[in-house]
């Protein structure tokens, strides 16, 4: 890493997101994928290797609000709206939308993290960090996923391992 390039390294065996900037390194704690890692679209599992930020989604949106297809959909998540869908998997506050930088690996074909849609984003904060619990995701608490899109630009490097 350059000592001028901000970069996030997701740490599965940690459940742990860094950020490393010139100035400092933020920790976060995360939730990746309950399936484990794997790269293959419909797997369910965490995308491992080099990414960028390809989108970031959400700014100037009220903390907790719901995402479905990569819109708000007017909804701020609640407990009462938790219970009235209690098979939703909710994408909460922002998205950080990844695409892969290696062929064959983490970009085109069946193993493409763009299609496979895989995010950074926020969750209901009573889901547990530190355990893989998600879908293929990256999963944060509402708070961090904040403050990380404000820290990160398109463009912005990711290394899953």
């Amino acid at each position: 890493m350059s000592d001028y390039v901000k970069q996030l390294v997701v740490d599965i065996s940690k459940q742990q997101l860094s950020l490393h900037t010139p100035e400092q390194i933020l920790h976060y704690p995360v939730s990746t994928a309950l399936k484990g890692t794997g790269q293959m679209h419909g797997s369910g599992k965490t995308p491992t290797g080099r990414h960028k930020v390809k989108i970031k989604i959400g700014q100037g949106c009220p903390s907790n609000t719901v995402f479905v297809g990569r819109r708000p959909t007017g909804e701020v998540f609640s407990d009462q709206l938790m219970q009235s869908n209690p098979q939703r998997d909710w994408i909460l506050s922002r998205l950080i939308w990844l695409t892969g930088l290696e062929s064959g690996i983490n970009r085109c074909g069946k193993v493409d993290t763009l299609s496979r849609y895989i995010y950074i984003h926020g969750c209901p904060d009573a889901e547990p960090m530190g355990i893989p619990r998600s879908h293929g995701c990256i999963r944060m608490r509402n708070d961090d996923i904040i403050s990380l899109f404000e820290l990160i630009d398109n463009g912005t490097e990711v290394l899953i391992k």
